[in-house]
């Protein structure tokens, strides 16, 4: 057995003690600006409470940082391995920047047929969480996309920008995963440019859907709810005849103001919502994709966890994830996301051993998403700081992540 030092595994625990003398910040004075209990943040500076995301955004914007700045990502990469993991980001950085301008050179355009392959390709690859090929992808095929509406007009550019849209929504999940923050961002911005050039005003809602997501990661809670009300009203008229994909949109927005209810702690609102999406997924009766978003009863049920959660509540999420059941088609992204939200669950419940199995089994499931997923981080770290003598399992899966070498 080996003990493993608080000091050799830092993280949030480490860092925030840093960023909050530099602020000239007291603990008292940290927790009222950033409206969290003075309890919970000594038990986060202690490294005996794993920072959840809501705890993160909402003393990253009191202390005037970002919410990389206390995560600490993109972590390091020490192995050749995680290098070609990232190897894409520069040139999708490039091509980001570049979105509005026209190719140096006088390129053909691919046939849309094509197109439409490689970037339903790039959506296979962000739900199997093989962001390394996603990365490599990415950059060339919005390139492509480039060429290509700048030599087509009316509906057909219209359908390369829905396409766009779709791979611009790839772009900032793989950058998102990897730990870069900003660049997540940079992709946002570009699927809502390319989304409101498409024609399709539900492709336009999932920008808002992903804007919601953004302003979550800013603490700016207001905002996000009043986001997220302004576009459900622009469907909500229709949803008693809606087809597929316009409830679909409707169930996700749901979901996505359950998420912010839940941040700011409204339970009872959070769990309204959850209603909601859970009414519209039995309407439609099956799990569907659309807009890449795996809406369906499986994906609700494996939220219904996460949000509890996301609420402090270990004992509720271990309840209903007993009630969950997650097909074998289900995306290896939503399943091994809900692992690693129930490893939190047992965790706030007190059943460390179980906690380590969940973050095993979203091992197994996706490696690469749970090796830097900061959630993640924060779980192994307290299983590894609460025990005594740490037993070699926890002590490899911690070196796996990069957390202690």
């Amino acid at each position: 057995m080996n003990v493993i030092e608080h000091d050799n595994i830092g993280g949030i625990a480490r860092k925030l003690p840093e960023l909050r003398k530099l602020a000239g910040k007291t603990q008292p004075r940290l927790a009222a600006e950033a409206n969290v209990s003075l309890s919970l943040l000594k038990k986060v500076e202690q490294g005996k409470v794993p920072a959840s995301p809501a705890f993160i955004s909402t003393v990253a914007r009191a202390l005037k940082v970002g919410i990389a700045d206390l995560t600490q990502q993109p972590y390091p990469r020490t192995t050749r391995d995680e290098q070609q993991v990232h190897a894409g980001i520069s040139d999708l950085r490039r091509e980001l920047a570049a979105y509005r301008l026209d190719p140096d050179d006088d390129l053909p355009a691919r046939p849309f047929a094509q197109l439409a392959t490689d970037v339903a390709k790039a959506s296979l690859l962000r739900h199997a969480v093989r962001l390394g090929d996603l990365g490599t992808l990415l950059p060339s095929l919005l390139a492509d996309l480039r060429i290509a509406w700048t030599h087509t007009t009316g509906t057909d550019r219209e359908r390369l920008f829905g396409l766009a849209a779709e791979t611009y929504a790839a772009a900032s999940q793989v950058a998102y995963k990897l730990g870069y923050i900003d660049l997540s961002s940079l992709a946002v911005d570009r699927y809502e440019w390319a989304a409101a050039l498409s024609g399709d005003e539900l492709l336009v809602l999932c920008g808002d859907y992903q804007r919601a997501g953004e302003l979550l990661g800013t603490a700016d809670w207001n905002t996000a709810t009043r986001l997220l009300e302004h576009s459900r009203g622009r469907i909500e008229p229709s949803i008693g005849t809606a087809d597929e994909r316009t409830l679909s949109m409707w169930g996700n927005l749901h979901l996505k103001s359950a998420l912010v209810a839940a941040r700011t702690g409204n339970r009872d609102l959070a769990d309204a919502h959850l209603t909601e999406a859970t009414e519209t997924a039995q309407r439609i009766g099956q799990d569907l994709n659309h807009f890449q978003l795996c809406f369906g009863p499986t994906n609700v049920a494996i939220w219904s966890v996460g949000l509890a959660v996301e609420m402090m509540d270990g004992t509720t999420a271990i309840t209903r994830a007993a009630d969950v059941r997650i097909p074998k088609t289900t995306p290896h992204e939503r399943a091994g996301h809900h692992y690693i939200d129930l490893a939190r669950g047992y965790l706030l419940h007190g059943d460390r051993p179980a906690a380590f199995g969940a973050l095993q089994k979203a091992k197994t499931i996706g490696a690469t998403q749970t090796r830097y997923h900061p959630m993640v981080h924060e779980t192994i770290r307290v299983l590894a700081r609460e025990e005594a003598r740490s037993t070699e399992s926890v002590r490899g899966f911690a070196a796996w992540c990069g957390i202690i070498q």
